[in-house]
């Protein structure tokens, strides 16, 4: 969505602007190509910085990247003696090419790997830590709560069962036990893994842990005319989102003026190149004072 987020954001202004899931490099290239006078990207995945240092070698004397947590803006500028964004802030909130076709990554079902779903691969449980030692309540709860899978509750008691009888270890071990648990007659429109896939990456990575708060922090930096942009990819993370610029509008103290009314949705051409970003939604609002 490289041409909603140029809309939204508007670096023809100029500015420092900051892509705090800067991945490949993509989005902050645009931004920099359309006016932005400097990026800072940060990524919580280490393997992405380098991919994106090399999309971005032609700006190097404007760009500053940062291993970091987009949740740990503050400490990224304070540490660089940044007060101020004058420009705006980008956050694409789903999961990056790079992590997705990555070997060893264990997001995806359509490859047999390890069952790994870290974004940073350096720190934390894997999903299949998580999946050997959780009870059986706490993954349905998840399955449910992250993944909205009405048959939560049986995958849960069926990879409880399966873990019985062998390690769960791998992304095919998972997807079989997964599509055992459903009903055959059940039919979806999407594999019968993808939402307990989604729902597990969630878990591992802890995803929405503070995003209500993050929101309100980010504009707290934003100087007044500057704005921030949010791409999300499934309902739950959109719905924190939107609530939570609708109370910070709503809200005395730092004003702010909602840009998107309705979520941007990425065009037909661009499902059609990308078939990844059809479930896209970007919402942006600009600080007034």
């Amino acid at each position: 969505m490289t041409a909603e987020v140029v809309s939204a954001l508007d670096p023809s202004r100029g500015g420092l602007f900051v892509d705090c899931t800067v991945g490949a490099g993509g989005h902050a290239r645009v931004l920099l190509q359309a006016g932005a006078d400097r990026v800072l990207g940060l990524d919580r995945d280490a393997e992405a910085l380098p991919v994106a240092a090399t999309t971005l070698r032609p700006w190097t004397d404007r760009v500053d990247l940062a291993h970091a947590d987009f949740r740990a803006l503050d400490d990224v500028l304070d540490d660089r003696g940044i007060g101020d964004i004058d420009g705006g802030a980008l956050a694409d909130l789903g999961l990056s090419s790079l992590q997705i076709d990555g070997d060893g990554r264990g997001f995806s079902f359509r490859r047999d790997e390890p069952l790994d779903m870290r974004m940073n691969r350096r720190t934390g449980p894997t999903a299949a830590d998580l999946l050997r030692d959780a009870p059986e309540s706490e993954i349905a709860d998840v399955i449910h709560g992250y993944g909205e899978d009405r048959y939560a509750r049986r995958i849960a008691r069926g990879l409880v069962a399966t873990r019985k009888r062998e390690p769960l270890t791998s992304t095919g071990q998972l997807s079989d036990a997964v599509r055992r648990a459903v009903p055959r007659g059940h039919r979806q429109r999407i594999h019968p893994a993808t939402r307990t896939f989604q729902a597990l990456r969630i878990w591992v990575n802890r995803e929405l842990d503070g995003l209500d708060a993050w929101v309100p922090a980010v504009f707290r930096r934003l100087r007044a005319g500057a704005r921030l942009a949010i791409i999300s990819f499934h309902s739950l993370e959109d719905r924190i989102v939107k609530h939570a610029l609708r109370g910070l509008e709503q809200k005395a103290g730092i004003a702010i003026k909602v840009l998107t009314k309705r979520p941007a949705r990425p065009t037909e051409a661009e499902v059609l190149r990308n078939p990844r970003a059809r479930s896209a939604k970007l919402r942006a609002a600009e600080r007034l004072a």
